[in-house]
């Protein structure tokens, strides 16, 4: 039985953060980074069944046609994701009247909408990019038993050795997405590996003030090549949602419009109308699946 402690159930039956249980949730969940960008989203529902707040996470559920859908805020960060993760299995997957696993698996379509910055100079601002890979330079899934196949291996190899990253205080880590998924994202949307940064600034390779301990990051990430996969962004969520959704066993993918172009250093003319192209396009195909 888990303790009481370590999943937090409130009385009402719900888990603690995200505020909901099995009914308020469809097997099919957006994550967006901004609690604003849920109403951005459900108001394209042709119905909303429910709604929720609890801190920066807010839910709404709903249909479009016969397809029912939450779309999920996580806040910012791999940090925020392994709180939002965990608490999505958890309500699909444990018996909360017995505290114990139920005894069969429920498998969660998990689909992050977000904003990202191109690491190619050829996928230009208000572009999309459906990701195949999540490259972590956070640390959330080393507290983790994260079992790698062999391809992914390799690619996590070759890209610590291309980055200079071999005995540094990052120790990237690699996991992929659905292939299921991603293969309905192919028209309108470039294909590739993303990495997740644990900031936005440093992290990410930013110069305002501080000096960066990796001031070639930038120029590493975008010259990695493994086989036909290449870095096309990076941002701070993916990797986190694809290796938690491993280990749970949920099918996981992420969509981002690019706001900025790392390499010719330019920013969307139109943020506002860049997200809302990519929630069109892509509910248009998520209602489909």
């Amino acid at each position: 039985m888990i303790g009481e402690s370590e999943l937090i159930i409130t009385p009402q039956g719900k888990v603690y953060h995200i505020n909901v249980s099995q009914d308020d949730l469809a097997d099919t969940i957006i994550t967006v980074g901004d609690p604003d960008r849920v109403q951005q989203v459900s108001k394209y529902f042709d119905t909303i069944d429910f709604k929720t707040q609890h801190r920066e996470f807010v839910t709404h559920s709903g249909t479009i046609g016969k397809k029912r859908l939450t779309v999920l805020s996580s806040g910012i960060g791999p940090d925020n994701i392994d709180i939002v993760m965990n608490e999505l299995d958890a309500v699909a997957n444990i018996d909360f009247s017995t505290r114990t696993v139920k005894p069969n698996h429920t498998t969660l379509d998990i689909i992050r909408m977000g904003t990202s910055g191109s690491l190619q100079e050829d996928i230009p601002v208000d572009s999309l990019v459906a990701s195949s890979h999540g490259i972590g330079l956070d640390n959330v899934l080393h507290y983790y038993v994260l079992e790698n196949t062999q391809h992914e291996k390799e690619l996590g190899n070759a890209f610590i050795s291309h980055a200079g990253l071999e005995h540094q205080s990052v120790v990237p880590y690699t996991a992929q997405g659905s292939p299921e998924l991603l293969s309905h994202f192919k028209e309108g949307y470039h294909q590739g590996i993303t990495v997740t940064c644990p900031g936005f600034y440093a992290p990410q390779g930013r110069v305002v003030r501080a000096r960066l301990k990796f001031p070639e990051l930038v120029n590493r990430l975008s010259g990695f090549q493994f086989e036909s996969h290449r870095i096309t962004n990076f941002e701070m969520e993916t990797s986190a949602i694809f290796g938690l959704g491993k280990i749970f066993g949920h099918r996981c993918l992420a969509l981002n419009t690019i706001v900025a172009n790392r390499i010719s250093k330019t920013f969307t003319k139109d943020a506002a109308k860049s997200v809302e192209n990519m929630i069109k396009k892509s509910l248009e195909i998520i209602s489909s699946i």
